[in-house]
């Protein structure tokens, strides 16, 4: 573990820097932190949780903590975390060992999400455009979920 880092997966790191804005390109992100959170949240939602291998050294290296206590995605972190181990203790700021738990659990489920991008993408030029056909895709998903609960709930009613 890395102390207070966020690390990326070398064999991601070419995905994590196409998908931010930099270099003249227009990329969806604005930050890798931004991507790194995203990417997690995926991998939570599709429960894809992936360790780290080789570690990227550089473009993106490990990015500090710092940088997502001050996007506000701190919480992000403690909400994956919490309902991962289903323990608050983790939640802990003065525990050394709770903070690193919460980053070892916060990079894998951001690999896994990483791996998803990495298929989802394959072959997009556009990766904004591709990304809100994810979205519109997940969205739907849930209403349809939600009104096949709503008619299956209904059936079993009358039966």
């Amino acid at each position: 573990m890395a102390g207070n880092r966020i690390r990326v997966a070398k064999d991601k790191a070419a995905l994590v820097k196409d998908l931010t804005a930099s270099d003249g390109k227009t990329g969806p992100f604005q930050t890798y932190a931004d991507v790194m959170v995203f990417a997690a949240a995926l991998g939570v939602k599709r429960k894809k949780r992936s360790p780290l291998k080789v570690i990227s050294k550089r473009e993106p290296g490990p990015i500090g903590l710092e940088i997502f206590v001050s996007r506000g995605y701190e919480v992000v972190i403690k909400l994956i975390a919490i309902a991962e181990i289903q323990d608050t203790k983790i939640l802990s700021s003065i525990d050394k060992e709770s903070e690193e738990k919460r980053i070892y659990i916060f990079e894998e489920y951001a690999n896994g999400g990483l791996d998803i991008l990495r298929n989802e993408l394959r072959g997009a030029v556009d990766y904004s455009e591709r990304l809100l056909l994810l979205l519109n895709t997940e969205r739907y998903k849930k209403k349809e979920s939600i009104a096949n609960d709503q008619q299956e709930f209904d059936l079993s009613r009358f039966l």
